[in-house]
């Protein structure tokens, strides 16, 4: 609706001045130039909102947000900043195998507080002896062009890994400040609930419909959503895309690389609607 609004106003004002013009026989000349420039600004909106994908378009007019001034970019951690959602894997599996539970989907009772403590704590024990996992490909450039941007990056990661979070400012030096991380020590509801976001949206000092998502998790996915926020998900893991899609997702890449390579157009493009 805005966006129709925009372009009515657009095509009435264009409308006005033409006929303006005409009336004055002496500003012949004006009214062919300047009434072309200004019927031509509508087109250009329409073109713009073509060229975005039309479930981002979608998002923002059913979110009733007039547009998306870009001011900060909330990044989950694993599976995002870092190659290291196999290593949880291998690290669970171990973890969970050790006390005799079968690695399925259910298991048909609620693990008592005791059984959750010792089985993270095994968890993460297993974790810290696998091999560094190292920055996803094309992570580094993103978050470069971020700060060129002027724009605020912030942590919201459902990890209490502290062997990850130590790394942060080695591998990415001056980007994530302790103010600016969300990390599983400072929410009560975990993803899916949005609260991680809420609380991303707050240190950030920003709105949802001023900042993005980047996730590559369906509970991440859903977060995101449930806080209001265009959600971008780069499918690192094993997930098929419309899962992802699926959650909520606005969009989906294939891995950060090509995240990397569309976000400049991303933010240009969402400038001018």
């Amino acid at each position: 609706m805005w966006l129709k609004t925009v372009k009515t106003r657009l095509n009435r004002t264009a409308i006005h001045f033409v006929c303006k013009m005409k009336a004055d026989h002496s500003e012949r000349w004006k009214t062919s130039r300047y009434g072309f420039i200004i019927i031509i600004v509508p087109l250009y909106i329409m073109k713009v909102e073509a060229q975005l994908p039309k479930t981002i378009v979608n998002f923002l007019k059913e979110k009733g947000y007039p547009g998306l001034r870009l001011r900060a970019m909330l990044f989950d951690m694993d599976g995002v900043l870092f190659d290291s959602m196999k290593n949880h894997t291998l690290a669970w599996y171990k973890a969970i195998s050790d006390v005799g539970i079968a690695c399925e989907r259910d298991f048909n009772r609620k693990a008592t507080d005791e059984e959750v403590e010792n089985i993270y704590a095994e968890k993460s024990r297993y974790f810290n002896e696998l091999p560094e996992a190292g920055a996803m490909p094309g992570v580094k450039e993103m978050l470069e062009k971020v700060l060129q941007r002027g724009i605020i990056p912030v942590l919201v990661t459902g990890s209490g890994q502290h062997s990850l979070l130590d790394r942060l400012d080695r591998e990415f030096p001056g980007v994530f400040t302790r103010d600016r991380m969300v990390t599983a020590f400072d929410v009560c509801h975990g993803k899916p609930h949005p609260e991680p976001y809420l609380k991303g949206l707050e240190k950030a000092g920003v709105q949802a419909c001023e900042a993005v998502v980047v996730e590559n998790a369906i509970l991440g996915v859903q977060a995101g959503v449930a806080a209001g926020i265009l959600t971008v998900a780069v499918n690192t893991g094993p997930l098929e895309e419309q899962q992802l899609l699926a959650a909520g997702a606005a969009v989906v890449f294939s891995d950060m690389t090509a995240w990397t390579n569309y976000f400049d157009k991303f933010v240009d493009d969402l400038s001018v609607i």
